[in-house]
């Protein structure tokens, strides 16, 4: 696709396609008038045709506005991977309202923050999960709670009004942790969205042929963009599968002629341990597209002698690129084992030093990410909008290496992110969960290798006394935290931290001695 460089946000000068869809409800809207009788959701003994999709998104659309949702309005979903998921996704956007998708294991005071910080006008949730919400006095904005047992009340008669989107407009809030522990809204836009779904439809040569297996969360960014959005782009099917379990997901795959996915590395780890992984015919599953994670060789080996016409494709980006920055080509796998890929079309990645100034190809510092797809900023957070971003470039934190062709590797993560089978896991908001509890002194947390997740969580604790215990302190997070931020697993020390001269905790001596001597509790 041809592109041109334009102004965007203020003072950004961004290469962007042209031309493009205006927004992401101009998507949906493109795939009704083309492919009207063509499958567009499978969920269980659901089926969808795109005009059904589109008469869903419409009539839901006209049941918010009913309830008085608008323009800039904040949606929170607290809901899992099901087809109301994504009808409700569109009719939010269809209304120049933003929606804000929240994590189902996310646990009572996360939840009171994130609605409290964004806004939230209305929240719709799973009706198992009524108890997380909060008082109606700790969410003053919050106008309405409707649950997935009532979503029919969503459901208008009439057509949606037409709003006109802007592609600046913010049409998501995801929200991600970061170094100060408080989860920042990073806002999603239509103009990054059409690009990021345009980069990953063009990288994975997508078609309307194609047939999506959504396993990974609908809430975050990776189930919203290379998933939902990029399948309605194309026309193709989606295909939802509520929780990842291997055996269903294979049975799934097969049932349903899967031609394309985006797993993490764990995930398929789990399935090729499937004792007849080999007998399930998977013969039309052509991408399987992969992040979050270096994917071990012996996996690629094997996916390769089991499945040969499977292309894995690696891919990095974030939050704050809304998905894919880079991507592998197809078939360069072998070649490139190590490299996340090379930058998207309208994509800049550069390599940084500590003093801000380019370093040579090949040589490693912090990667800074530019283009169409990085978010402006984060919702009313203008502080750590400043600290993060620079002149359209977002700083990623992340340590990496660009070499001569282009290709990308990213070698460590500066911001202390632990990386538990996809999920992020920021190790400061499970230490300040865990300093919440009158018998702990001290706690850092680390990241520690595990053969099917890549990493668990790892408390080092300093109790005020003796007697204190992993299971007292599981508890104590359980309630304060998504439970795959919970540690794994505690070890528990009659010393002080070890500290730099500056007062910092020495993490890469608690990880040496853990390795050396574990001791897990």
């Amino acid at each position: 696709m041809p592109t041109r460089l334009e102004q965007h946000f203020g003072d950004r000068v961004l290469r962007c396609f042209t031309p493009r869809p205006p927004s992401l409800n101009a998507l949906l809207d493109a795939a009704v008038a083309r492919h009207p009788a063509g499958e567009a959701l499978v969920a269980g003994a659901l089926r969808l045709d795109y005009a059904g999709l589109g008469r869903d998104v419409e009539r839901v659309a006209a049941g918010l506005a009913a309830l008085g949702i608008g323009r800039g309005d904040r949606v929170a979903m607290l809901l899992g991977n099901r087809a109301e998921f994504v009808i409700l996704l569109f009719a939010i956007t269809r209304l120049g309202a933003i929606a804000v998708p929240i994590s189902i294991r996310e646990q009572l005071p996360g939840i009171t923050y994130l609605l409290g910080h964004c806004g939230a006008a209305l929240i719709v949730f799973e009706d198992d999960l009524a108890a997380r919400l909060p008082a109606a006095a700790d969410v003053p904005d919050l106008r309405r709670r409707v649950a997935m047992g009532d979503f029919a009340r969503l459901r208008g008669d009439g057509p949606a009004p037409a709003v006109a989107v802007a592609e600046e407009d913010v049409a998501l809030l995801l929200y991600t942790s970061g170094t100060t522990g408080r989860p920042k809204g990073a806002m999603l836009t239509h103009l990054g969205l059409v690009h990021s779904v345009l980069h990953s439809a063009a990288a994975l040569d997508l078609t309307s042929a194609d047939r999506a297996i959504v396993a990974v969360p609908m809430s975050h960014v990776t189930g919203i963009v290379p998933l939902i959005a990029a399948m309605v782009h194309v026309a193709g099917t989606l295909i939802v599968l509520e929780n990842f379990k291997a055996r269903v997901f294979l049975d799934l795959a097969v049932r349903e002629r899967l031609t394309y996915t985006v797993l993490v590395p764990a995930m398929y780890a789990l399935c090729l341990r499937e004792p007849d992984f080999a007998a399930h015919d998977l013969a039309s599953w052509r991408i399987g597209a992969f992040g979050g994670a270096p994917m071990p060789e012996a996996t690629i080996a094997r996916l390769a002698e089991t499945l040969p016409a499977l292309s894995l494709v690696n891919a990095y980006g974030a939050t704050e690129t809304t998905s894919p920055a880079t991507f592998l080509p197809l078939g360069a796998i072998a070649a490139h084992p190590e490299s996340v890929g090379r930058a998207v079309t309208c994509g800049e990645i550069v390599v940084m030093d500590e003093a801000a100034r380019e370093v040579a190809p090949g040589e490693v510092g912090e990667l800074w990410i530019r283009g169409p797809m990085v978010v402006p900023g984060y919702w009313n957070d203008e502080a750590a909008t400043r600290a993060g971003f620079t002149a359209g470039f977002w700083r990623s934190g992340d340590i990496g290496a660009v070499d001569a062709e282009g290709y990308v590797r990213v070698l460590d993560r500066s911001k202390d992110m632990i990386n538990r089978g996809g999920y992020k896991v920021f190790s400061v908001e499970v230490e300040n969960a865990l300093s919440a509890h009158e018998g702990v002194l001290e706690a850092a947390v680390i990241g520690v290798p595990c053969p099917v997740l890549g990493e668990r969580v790892h408390a080092v604790i300093q109790p005020r006394a003796a007697g204190l215990g992993a299971e007292t302190l599981r508890a104590h997070c359980a309630g304060l935290l998504a439970d795959y931020k919970v540690p794994d697993f505690f070890t528990f020390i009659a010393e002080p931290l070890p500290r730099n001269a500056n007062g910092k905790v020495q993490k890469r001596e608690l990880r040496s001695r853990i390795v050396a001597a574990p001791s897990r509790g």
